[in-house]
C-alpha cells in the first residue's frame, strides 16, 4: 500500500501544479532556492520521501515503483488529476517512473542530477547497512561531501553544515529503504515510453551522477533536451541556483 507522506501545497489558487521531488537525504528545504520564483507562477506540491522530514518509514523492501505510488496517492489526496514534475536525484528517478508508467498524470517533466540506472548495487546496499547499524550521523559528512564542489564548500560552509545536520537527523530505516530502491532500479528500458516534454539537467562536476547519465536519459526520451550546468555538483540547484531556476521556469512555461 502507498504511504501517506508529509506534504504541502502552496501557491496561487487555480495555478497549475508542479510537484517537487527531493534527492535522497534531503527535505523540502532543498527547493528553497527555486520556491520563490516557481511559487509565483505555480502551486508547488512538496513532499518528503519515506523516512525523511517526518514521513513514515515502514519496513522494507522499497522500490522505485512503490515510492512513485506514494506520490500518486498524494496527487489523489489533493485532488490533482495531472501536474508537472521536477525531481532531483531520487526525486528524478521517481519522476521518470511516473512519466513512463502514469503518463496521464504528468505534464512537463524535469529531472536534475539523476540516473535511470546507478550501479553498483553493492554501493547502495552497503550504505543501507551502515545506516541501520551505525546510524545516520556516521554517513552525514561523507554523503554531503559528494554534493558540493570544494569551491562551494569553502564559499558557503553554513549551507553545507545545514545539509549535514539534515542527513544526520533522518530515520535510518527509511533512508536505508530508499538506498535499496536505488540499488534495485533499472529504468533504462522504460525511458522510451516517456512522452512528456522533458528537461534533463546535469551538474558538470557531479561525481554521483555525472553528465553522461543525463545524456543517456535525454537520448532515450523522445521530447527531451539536456542542460549541463557549469560548476554544478550533485545539488546543482543549490550551488548554481540562478541557472537551474531559469532553466526550470523556461521549461515549465514553454508552450506544449
Amino acid at each position: 500500500m502507498p504511504e501517506r507522506l508529509v506534504a504541502s501545497l502552496d501557491g496561487p489558487p487555480g495555478a497549475p501544479v508542479v510537484v517537487l521531488g527531493n534527492s535522497l537525504g534531503t527535505t523540502r528545504g532543498l527547493w528553497a532556492p527555486q520556491a520563490g520564483v516557481l511559487g509565483g507562477r505555480f502551486r508547488l506540491l512538496r513532499y518528503e520521501h519515506r523516512g525523511h522530514g517526518g514521513s513514515p518509514a515502514p519496513a522494507g523492501p522499497y522500490d522505485i515503483a512503490g515510492l512513485a505510488a506514494d506520490v500518486l496517492r498524494l496527487l489523489d489526496d489533493f485532488g490533482i488529476a495531472a501536474a508537472s514534475y521536477c525531481g532531483i536525484s531520487l526525486g528524478g528517478m521517481i519522476g521518470m517512473w511516473l512519466a513512463a508508467h502514469a503518463p496521464e498524470r504528468i505534464g512537463a517533466l524535469a529531472v536534475c542530477c539523476t540516473s535511470a540506472y546507478l550501479p553498483p548495487a553493492g554501493f547502495w546496499t552497503d550504505r543501507a547497512a551502515q545506516a541501520r547499524t551505525a546510524g545516520m550521523a556516521s554517513l552525514a559528512e561523507p554523503v554531503v561531501g559528494r554534493w558540493f564542489t570544494p569551491a562551494f564548500r569553502a564559499r558557503d560552509p553554513a549551507t553545507v553544515a545545514r545539509f549535514v545536520t539534515t542527513v544526520a537527523g533522518l530515520d535510518p530505516q527509511g533512508y536505508a529503504g530508499c538506498c535499496e530502491a536505488i540499488a534495485a532500479m533499472d529504468q533504462r528500458s522504460s525511458l522510451a515510453r516517456i512522452s512528456a516534454r522533458t528537461l534533463v539537467i546535469a551538474g558538470a562536476e557531479d561525481p554521483a551522477t555525472p553528465p553522461w547519465h543525463g545524456a543517456r536519459i535525454a537520448s532515450a526520451v523522445g521530447r527531451s533536451r539536456l542542460r549541463v550546468i557549469r560548476g554544478g555538483s550533485h545539488l546543482a540547484n543549490v550551488s548554481q541556483p540562478g541557472e537551474v531556476t531559469a532553466a526550470l521556469l523556461a521549461h515549465l512555461t514553454s508552450p506544449p
